[in-house]
């Protein structure tokens, strides 16, 4: 049978409150000598606290979400980038004495759900579209803290936590100009106008522009963050577009596909193609050859939702604007010059 507070306090011979401010760190009021005997108890009998108990005590769960897109009926799929969040993430919170609860989210009626059902004090909303956040309403979220990472939704319910997307692509396109190419091909999921998509789409024609190079519409191609999505489109690029000496992707695990599948058609990287990835994963560097990528500053996006998450809990005002953070391109082993 579990040991409970009641059992302590007989045990030691005070009261069942003193025992329960021991325990849980309220200790000014109770003498040393108290402390340690109700201590040493707590220790040999093996109590352990009720996180429910405490929540309720407390009028807070000490849990956030993490809600990410997910297919319906289908298992979770996560890419390096959200298992990097992910750690990072729950570091932070652990830090605090707060839990981090990960659930798919196939429907938008499931935010609401995972919102209440769990009594979550804050959550992150990773991955979502723009749209999806703007339709979120106060009755949607309930007065959880919500921060939207990598997201450019003006919902006001939802502050925001993102990297230089624009910026990102633009470091990445000036690289492969400045080596000289001119045939730049652009890949990423289809994107809308507003959102991450979308500020590393200008981000690429931004720098087109700049060097007066002149924007071709079939150069951008639709293509799905998976490696074989990336291989397949890799290896149409390779057939189809030989012109092309340069790729600028939106997320690393695209890159290492659509380098796999060139090579699968015999055009060397970077001799004959040279591509870019964005994120700087953990994998960029373990790949051959290794991917030169932008990365982002993941441990800092990681602190600031967690910082905003606990100024809303501690009702401190919110700020205006979303937090954007800086981004820095990892030159390695997938660009070079082009050859002539």
């Amino acid at each position: 049978m579990a040991v409970t507070l009641k059992d302590i306090a007989a045990e030691a011979g005070v009261s069942l409150m003193t025992v329960s401010n021991v325990v849980n760190g309220k200790q000014a009021r109770v003498s040393a000598a108290t402390r340690e005997r109700i201590m040493r108890i707590v220790e040999e009998r093996g109590y352990v606290p009720s996180a429910s108990a405490r929540s309720l005590a407390a009028k807070s769960s000490r849990l956030v979400g993490l809600l990410v897109p997910a297919e319906d009926k289908a298992s979770l799929t996560i890419s390096p980038h959200t298992v990097e969040v992910i750690g990072m993430l729950e570091r932070e919170l652990r830090r605090l004495d707060y839990h981090l609860m990960l659930r798919g989210i196939a429907h938008r009626a499931e935010i609401t759900e995972a919102l209440r059902s769990w009594h979550l004090d804050g959550a992150v909303l990773l991955g979502f579209q723009d749209a999806e956040v703007d339709r979120l309403t106060a009755r949607t979220v309930g007065g959880v803290a919500l921060v939207a990472m990598d997201c450019y939704s003006e919902n006001p319910l939802a502050l925001g936590v993102r990297s230089d997307d624009f910026g990102g692509a633009a470091l990445a396109t000036e690289h492969l100009v400045r080596q000289g190419h001119r045939r730049i091909a652009f890949a990423g999921p289809a994107f809308s106008p507003t959102g991450v998509v979308r500020q590393r789409f200008e981000g690429y024609r931004h720098v087109l522009a700049e060097h007066g190079i002149e924007y071709d519409p079939g150069l951008v191609s639709a293509v799905e963050i998976t490696r074989e999505e990336g291989a397949a489109y890799g290896r149409r690029l390779a057939r189809e577009r030989p012109d092309v000496t340069a790729v600028v992707t939106t997320a690393d695990l695209l890159a290492i596909g659509v380098v796999e599948g060139l090579r699968a058609e015999g055009r060397s990287v970077p001799g004959d193609v040279s591509v870019t990835g964005f994120d700087d994963a953990d994998i960029a560097a373990y790949v051959t050859p290794k991917l030169t990528t932008v990365a982002q500053d993941l441990p800092g996006k990681a602190a600031e939702a967690v910082r905003l998450i606990m100024g809303c809990l501690a009702g401190d005002d919110r700020p205006e604007a979303a937090t954007t953070l800086g981004v820095r391109l990892v030159e390695r082993e997938t660009t070079a010059a082009p050859r002539t």
